[in-house]
């Protein structure tokens, strides 16, 4: 679980494509003595497994499902990524709750200046955009960002000159894909009212259930 912070602005070293998989070497300014084997680590809002730790940076392997359902088969050497660490248990969550699990992939359709801030415009798959809501929270290559509003499949977020400099949007403008990760809450709360009116399962959120529990 992480919190859409990035940690790290980090460059892909090396990406090796095999038959069935891909592996990537990353550098970073985190402490390689702060880096175990095994440890969960968000590149670009993906969650991938540490299982190399070097002197400035560490491996990773990534599944075929993962390449198919992110950018990260399009990175390559030189590539700029996002970087954050797990979130541990009393840390502060100054974000929000982030699964590393990406959603699908959106377009920049637009990039303007707006006093202090820069407006990303962005065109997702119904799909994604159904999970979005105004003022709500989204994670745009891993990075924790509120929606200004929603229009059918494009959404909007603003971003502050701090943010843009220390991650990987400076980098993005119209044409450039991203990994978007929704809000989890959103997904679970519509598989649960979905589940409702389930004759086997007999459970869900129903009003009968709020109701028993004191919400209604």
């Amino acid at each position: 679980m992480f919190t859409g912070l990035i940690e790290d602005l980090g460059t892909i070293r090396e990406l090796r494509r095999g038959s069935d998989a891909v592996r990537l070497a990353v550098t970073t300014t985190i402490p390689a003595a702060e880096l175990t084997l095994g440890e969960s680590i968000a590149v670009n809002g993906i969650c991938l497994t540490v299982t190399d730790i070097r002197a400035d940076g560490f491996r990773a392997d990534v599944s075929p499902e993962t390449v198919e359902r992110s950018t990260l088969g399009a990175l390559g050497p030189g590539s700029r990524v996002n970087l954050e660490r797990a979130l541990r248990l009393g840390d502060r969550l100054g974000g929000h709750l982030v699964s590393g699990h990406v959603d699908g992939v959106a377009t920049v359709t637009s990039r303007r200046r707006d006093r202090n801030a820069v407006r990303f415009m962005f065109r997702a798959a119904e799909g994604v955009c159904r999970y979005l809501v105004e003022k709500g929270s989204v994670a745009i290559d891993g990075l924790s960002l509120t929606v200004n509003r929603v229009s059918g499949q494009e959404f909007e977020v603003s971003v502050i000159p701090h943010t843009l400099a220390l991650t990987t949007l400076q980098f993005r403008d119209a044409g450039d894909a991203v990994n978007v990760e929704v809000d989890l809450i959103g997904k679970y709360v519509e598989r649960l009212l979905q589940r409702r009116d389930d004759p086997v399962s007999g459970a869900g959120l129903g009003l009968e259930a709020l109701a028993k529990h004191g919400f209604l």
